[in-house]
């Protein structure tokens, strides 16, 4: 009697932590300012870079460093 190993799970799709508990705040006005902050946004680039693989907590705080720079104009 011969036993088979559990099929391997598939890899995750790219795209496995789209959560839309902490919603983007992306406005599609894609503009870096010197200091690579996006315009419409006011994430930095590495942020947006990010935000992709971040976790709802993660996310929460690239809202408030955002929010804290759009605040400062």
């Amino acid at each position: 009697m011969t036993t088979q190993a559990p099929a391997a799970r598939p890899p995750k799709p790219l795209y496995s932590n789209v959560s839309t508990a902490v919603p983007s705040p992306c406005i599609s006005l894609c503009r870096l300012d010197e200091q690579k902050v996006c315009k419409g946004c006011f994430r930095h680039v590495e942020d947006i870079r990010e935000w992709r693989s971040a976790d709802d907590e993660r996310r929460r705080q690239i809202n408030l460093e955002a929010a804290a720079r759009r605040a400062v104009l």
